[in-house]
């Protein structure tokens, strides 16, 4: 590939290769991004991006082969997914397989779409190949949806999940992040490196039971750190102040932490932090932190956690950017009043009752109290700071003068040499 521009080959530096990565980019004043290899396809906005998936082998005839055997039914409706690696045979497949199912709908990569839901009307073959291909043999009233860089157009009477979904690739994030999604939907799934297709065994209501616990630990939480996983991906920096916003009204202290790779270690040295929520592309944001000294969530659950308004359906959001004001997913923070019983809930995990409101101050009758700020009692003993009952907690709480409590010696001669072998040490 010949440009008549300079070019600078730059290596990822984000904790996932997935994501574009325009913080690099901008450090060597570049006008756009060729992104190499296979992407999350997640919005940017500081510069243009061209992305070069790269084709991996794929027997089309033996996929829809595995597509038959899976769907017997000629009347199934069925949305077929891939990853962008294969995205390249999807118009062969689909026309092997539209002259018998009439009702499959094969999607498109749009990685310059944000996530929406219209309706449009088309009168005959699309023009734009690229992102109505899928259209040409399908009703005229059509229902189009954009997420995670994809487009796919359904009937107009029919939601997505009264589709099943058919995935051409391995195991992966991409999969995983479909099928929490669209977690009523039925996936089956064809590997194009063992060459067999099969009905994908993950189970989702497990998955979703975890993730509601973890749930309920951010609401037990009292320090939230708040992990930014990435910056390139669009309107990071409005789910930040958000989620900042959010947690402070939900009565909780927030810490910002900027990593690179995310590891136990990194996270352990934070002991005052009960949980972390990370910011991320989507097919990142799910990660598993059951080796972490403290649980990672996402900002979906995060949300769920603090904002009383919003109300576990099943219904999961990875992408964070349907949770800004504005946006398809977004539900407004109720106005707190306090008045109100609901303030104060009872823990499902440890039993205790906890405070789910920003504490308000409250008017003080003493007349003769001279304080600069006096102090609710009620409050300090119902909801004690969690910094200082963690220290109060801990058997080492640093280093301590102890004036007059250790006597007084001279000064003796240390150790001589390295930690692993000093000079008065026997070898052994």
């Amino acid at each position: 590939m010949r440009l008549k521009r300079p070019a600078t080959l730059l290596q990822g530096i984000n904790s996932k290769s997935c994501c574009v990565d325009e913080v690099a980019a901008e450090h060597v004043g570049a006008d756009c991004i060729i992104h190499y290899g296979r992407a999350c396809l997640s919005p940017s906005r500081r510069l243009p991006v061209m992305y070069v998936f790269g084709q991996r082998p794929l027997d089309v005839k033996q996929c829809a082969a595995s597509f038959r055997q899976l769907y017997p039914d000629t009347q199934s409706r069925v949305v077929v997914l891939c990853d962008v690696v294969y995205s390249y045979v999807l118009d062969d497949l689909r026309n092997i397989l539209h002259p018998e199912y009439k009702h499959v709908v094969f999607s498109s990569i749009c990685p310059d779409r944000t996530s929406f839901i219209s309706c449009y009307q088309s009168e005959g073959p699309s023009q734009e190949k690229n992102e109505k291909s899928q259209c040409r043999d399908s009703p005229k009233s059509q229902k189009l949806i954009c997420r995670f860089g994809r487009q796919i157009a359904t009937e107009e009477n029919y939601h997505i999940d009264d589709y099943g979904m058919f995935y051409l690739g391995p195991e992966s994030l991409t999969l995983t992040n479909f099928m929490m999604s669209w977690n009523k939907c039925t996936f089956c799934t064809f590997n194009p490196i063992t060459g067999t297709g099969r009905q994908d065994s993950l189970n989702v209501n497990k998955a979703l039971m975890k993730r509601y616990y973890l749930i309920e630990r951010a609401r037990d939480a009292q320090v939230v750190g708040i992990l930014v996983g990435t910056l390139g991906v669009a309107d990071y920096l409005s789910v930040i102040d958000h989620l900042k916003e959010l947690i402070r009204k939900a009565g909780k202290k927030s810490y910002t932490f900027v990593m690179g790779r995310l590891n136990a270690a990194k996270l352990a040295n934070f002991l005052e932090v009960d949980i972390y929520v990370l910011v991320a592309c989507p097919e990142n944001s799910l990660l598993d932190s059951s080796e972490f000294y403290r649980p990672v969530v996402t900002v979906f659950e995060m949300e769920l956690a603090c904002n009383k308004a919003r109300e576990w359906t099943g219904e999961y959001i990875t992408d964070f950017g349907d949770l800004l004001p504005g946006a398809c997913s977004h539900v407004p923070i109720p106005a707190e009043n306090p008045e109100d019983d609901g303030n104060y809930d009872v823990s499902l995990i440890t039993g205790h009752l906890r405070s789910t409101h920003l504490p308000q101050a409250q008017p003080q009758n003493d007349s003769s109290c001279t304080a600069v700020a006096p102090r609710n009692e009620m409050l300090t003993v119902a909801e004690p700071h969690c910094s200082a009952s963690h220290l109060a907690s801990r058997s080492w709480k640093g280093l301590e003068q102890k004036l007059g409590e250790t006597p007084v010696t001279k000064a003796v001669e240390g150790r001589r040499g390295i930690a692993i072998a000093y000079e008065d040490e026997v070898n052994s």
